[in-house]
C-alpha cells in the first residue's frame, strides 16, 4: 500500500517537472521570437536609413527621396513608420528650388579704368562687316550693348543720318563699337536711312532717329552722329550731361580747332529732357548746311548752355569724301538760321511727319528705312 502511494506521487511529481519544463519551453520559444522580431526590424530600419541617403544623392536633380519599411509587424501602421522615418531622417527632406537672387551691379565708374587715350585713327586698311562683327562678339543684335559688371547711369541712343556711305559705316562701327564698350556704355546704334534720290534733310532723319529708338527702348539720351566722324580719343565720353553737349569740337578738317563760337555740328548730344525743351530738331533745312547753327541757337534761346570736353581730348578725324548728290548747299539757310526764335515751337518734333517703310536689325546695328517727302517750291526770284 506505502509502496502504491508512494509510486503515484512520484509519478505526478514526474509529471508536473515535465509540464513546467515544458511551459518553460514555451516560454522561451515566444521570448526567442519576440527578439529575433525586433532585430529584424531595427535591421530594416538602419537599411532603409542608407537606402534613403543613397537615393538622396541619386535622386538630387529630381527631387525625390524613396523610403523603405518593415510593415511585417503586428499592430504596426504605415502612419507610425512614416513618423518614425521622419524622426530617423530628419535631414532627407526635399531642398528647395529657389535660387539665391543676384547682387545688384554697381553704379560704372565716371572715369572707366579701361580707357586708352589717344588713339591712332586711319582708313587705309580693307574694312569689312564681318571683321567688325568678329571684333565685337559681346554686341547683340542691333547694335545693342550694356556693360555686364556695373549699371551704366545713361541708356544711349546713337543715331545716324545715312544714305549711300556703307564703306564709311563699316569704318565708323570698327572704331566706335570698342570705344563704347571700353567706356561703358549702355547702348543701340540706329541708322536712319532716307531712301530715295530726293534732296536729304540731316536734322529731320534725326529727329525721326529719336522717334524710333524711343519705340525700342527706354533711352534717356541720344547722340547724334555723321558717319564719316571718328573720335581720335575714348576719354571723350558718349553719355549725356547737364547741358547739351557738343563733342566734335576739334576736327582735322578745320586744324583741330572750333570754326567758330556756336559750332555745334559733326557730333553732338542731348537728354531726353533738354531734346523735348528745344522741340527738337527743325525739320525744314534740305540740303547742307544751318541745321547746326538752328539747334545751337534753340538750346541759347531756351536758357540752356553748349559743354565741351577739352580740345585735347574732343578731336576728330573725318573719311575724306566727296560732295554727296542731292545734299546741296542750302540757299535759305542764312535765313532761316535768323529766324530761329519764331519758327522753333513750330518746326520741330511736334511737327514730324514720314513714312516708316522698314525696320532691319543685323548683328552691329539697327537700320531704319524712311521716305520723308520733298522740299517746298523754291520762291521766284522777283
Amino acid at each position: 500500500m506505502t509502496r502504491l502511494m508512494l509510486g503515484r506521487t512520484l509519478e505526478r511529481i514526474c509529471k508536473g517537472v515535465l509540464l513546467l519544463c515544458l511551459l518553460h519551453f514555451l516560454i522561451m520559444m515566444i521570448l526567442y521570437f519576440d527578439v529575433y522580431s525586433q532585430r529584424f526590424d531595427l535591421f530594416s530600419r538602419f537599411n532603409n536609413g542608407r537606402n534613403g541617403s543613397r537615393n538622396n544623392v541619386s535622386g538630387a536633380g529630381s527631387g525625390h527621396h524613396y523610403y523603405y519599411y518593415n510593415l511585417s509587424r503586428p499592430n504596426t501602421t504605415l502612419a507610425s513608420y512614416l513618423a518614425t522615418g521622419e524622426q530617423l531622417a530628419p535631414t532627407m527632406q526635399p531642398e528647395s528650388n529657389q535660387t539665391p537672387s543676384p547682387k545688384p551691379l554697381p553704379p560704372c565708374p565716371e572715369n572707366p579704368p579701361g580707357l586708352v587715350g589717344r588713339l591712332l585713327i586711319e582708313f587705309s586698311s580693307q574694312m569689312t562687316m564681318e571683321r567688325v562683327q568678329k571684333e565685337n562678339p559681346n554686341v547683340t543684335e542691333g547694335g545693342r550693348y550694356s556693360p555686364p559688371d556695373c549699371r551704366p547711369r545713361w541708356k544711349v541712343a546713337i543715331i545716324i543720318p545715312f544714305r549711300h556711305r556703307e564703306n564709311h559705316l563699316k569704318y565708323w562701327l570698327h572704331y566706335l563699337h570698342p570705344i563704347l564698350r571700353r567706356q561703358k556704355i549702355d547702348y543701340g546704334i540706329y541708322i536712319i536711312n532716307q531712301l530715295g534720290e530726293d534732296t536729304f534733310n540731316r536734322a529731320k532723319l534725326l529727329n525721326i532717329g529719336y522717334m524710333e529708338a524711343q519705340k525700342d527702348g527706354e533711352y534717356d539720351c541720344f547722340i547724334f552722329s555723321d558717319v564719316d566722324l571718328i573720335p581720335m580719343d575714348d576719354r571723350n565720353l558718349y553719355h549725356c550731361y547737364d547741358q547739351p553737349r557738343h563733342f566734335a569740337i576739334a576736327m582735322d578738317k578745320f586744324g583741330f580747332r572750333l570754326p567758330y563760337a556756336g559750332y555745334f555740328g559733326g557730333v553732338s548730344g542731348l537728354s531726353k529732357k533738354q531734346f523735348l525743351k528745344i522741340n527738337g530738331f527743325p525739320n525744314e533745312y534740305w540740303g547742307w548746311g544751318g541745321e547746326d547753327d538752328d539747334i545751337y541757337n534753340r538750346i541759347t534761346l531756351n536758357g540752356m548752355k553748349v559743354s565741351r570736353p577739352d580740345v585735347r581730348i574732343g578731336r576728330y578725324r573725318m573719311i575724306k569724301h566727296e560732295r554727296d548728290k542731292h545734299n546741296e548747299p542750302n540757299p535759305q539757310r542764312f535765313n532761316k538760321i535768323q529766324n530761329t526764335k519764331h519758327t522753333m515751337k513750330k518746326d520741330g518734333i511736334s511737327s514730324l511727319t514720314y513714312k516708316l517703310l522698314q525696320i532691319k536689325r543685323f548683328p552691329l546695328y539697327t537700320n531704319i528705312s524712311v521716305e520723308i517727302g520733298k522740299p517746298p517750291p523754291r520762291p521766284i526770284k522777283g
